[in-house]
């Protein structure tokens, strides 16, 4: 990393019930020692997880999130990681106040879809043929999904951001940008919200190598999402 002062937590996120899998997270507790974007915008590149998050105030819980290539207004992962770690009540992205409650071994916070960026949501007809996917090219955000089972609200996904950035600039200023070499995401937080929104319903997902989110809809457009929290070293 590009500064002796840096220290960076690592966390797994949306772990699964024996604490293997889940996203991991680099959250970084002293935002002050990376006042500028370009310089956080560097170790989130350096470090080549999703997303990093950066902690500007850990009492109001003012928080701020990049991935390799971007800064990002709203994500799942990060939000549920650094509540968990700090153990805070709310947290402050910048696309809104988000309220938090443990519960057991799972760290909730509330959201709205509409805090997602856009993601395509690609259904497909079993769990098996998800898990038989090949990383597209690059081009556009996929999550694909499939029923486990319906009546239980079990869910098989997987996402392939499709090494673009949140811009949609490219390696060499069009589309199709390199997200720091990012062909899956174990855990994506936010297009859970997004299939919880369309689906109006809770669901158990299981994603990637076998990582576990939780939603479940709320009043006024308000979705809960959760899941477990590993740390994993610094």
């Amino acid at each position: 990393m590009n500064s002796a002062r840096d220290v960076v937590d690592i966390l797994a996120v949306f772990c699964a019930a024996d604490g293997r899998h889940g996203n991991l997270l680099g959250v970084v507790r002293d935002g002050r020692l990376r006042p500028d974007e370009a310089s956080r915008q560097a170790l989130a590149k350096q470090l080549g997880f999703s997303e990093t998050v950066f902690v500007d105030d850990p009492e109001r819980g003012d928080v701020d999130i990049y991935t390799p290539g971007t800064r990002l207004p709203f994500a799942g992962h990060p939000l549920v990681g650094v509540a968990w770690l700090l153990d805070l009540e709310v947290v402050n992205p910048p696309a809104g106040e988000v309220w938090v409650r443990q519960d057991g071994e799972f760290t909730w916070i509330t959201a709205r879809a509409e805090w997602a960026p856009p993601r395509t949501l690609r259904q497909y007809a079993s769990a098996a043929e998800v898990e038989a996917l090949d990383v597209p090219p690059p081009g556009e955000w996929v999550y694909a999904w499939a029923w486990e089972d319906e009546a239980g609200g079990r869910v098989r996904a997987r996402a392939f951001p499709g090494r673009i950035d949140e811009r949609g600039a490219g390696r060499s200023g069009g589309a199709g940008a390199c997200t720091g070499g990012i062909d899956e995401d174990e855990a994506t937080g936010a297009a859970a919200l997004l299939l919880t929104a369309r689906l109006n319903r809770a669901l158990n997902i299981i994603q990637g190598r076998g990582s576990q989110l939780l939603t479940a809809p709320g009043p006024d457009g308000i979705i809960e999402l959760g899941g477990r929290v590993r740390e994993i070293g610094r």
